[in-house]
């Protein structure tokens, strides 16, 4: 990612009727070249930035869960905006609603988050070519050898809060805990505040 990105940085989706907040930068970026995400997108790849749920902050706007299936068997869940149905940011099975995999393209300036590394190239389109001043990797990747060290310390938050209470799914501008139009019931926002919190393994 861009070391002096200003952080914190806005985006939303294009009705505009959805605007967010990242407050910090995020834990790392990927962009995932897998059929997957290829389908999902309707694009060679998608960029998303894996940030801590508790810093993305909702300014406002409805949103919509909508449960998806995905090449691991667990699937995800794909917060779209409630009007125009624009993704903003994934849940995967892996992190749960304690991590965002934020859509960076939703941005108001996405050129401030760059992919820290590329994986899933073995699947990537021919004609998308990649330089070698990114990290690329076929499939995934070990997380100890291309994380900084701040990164795997905010992971190590994530693991330690399994045996505490875990983040909300995100917060909205009051600071108080949103899930979406979709999760948006009482019953299930609490439900969704008891999952356990693990990290991300895989894109999928």
């Amino acid at each position: 990612m861009n070391p002096v990105a200003p952080f914190p940085l806005e985006g939303g989706c294009t009705c505009r009727a959805v605007r967010y907040r990242l407050l910090t930068k995020p834990l790392f970026v990927h962009c995932c070249h897998c059929t997957w995400c290829q389908r999902e997108t309707g694009a060679s790849f998608a960029l998303n930035a894996m940030i801590e749920s508790d810093r993305v902050l909702l300014l406002h706007g409805e949103l919509n869960v909508v449960n998806t299936p995905s090449n691991s068997g667990l699937g995800q869940k794909i917060v779209r905006c409630a009007k125009c149905q624009v993704a903003v940011w994934s849940h995967y099975a892996g992190g749960g609603d304690a991590v965002s995999f934020v859509r960076v393209g939703t941005l108001d300036h996405p050129n401030h988050l760059p992919p820290d590394i590329h994986i899933f190239t073995s699947t990537k389109q021919p004609w998308v070519i990649l330089g070698t001043a990114t990290p690329s990797v076929p499939e995934y990747y070990a997380r100890d050898d291309y994380w900084p060290p701040e990164s795997l310390e905010r992971r190590s938050a994530l693991l330690a809060a399994r045996d505490g209470h875990r983040s909300p799914a995100y917060r909205g501008a009051d600071g108080s805990c949103r899930t979406g139009a979709a999760e948006g019931r009482e019953d299930r926002r609490r439900s969704s505040l008891r999952r356990t919190c693990v990290p991300p393994q895989r894109c999928r």
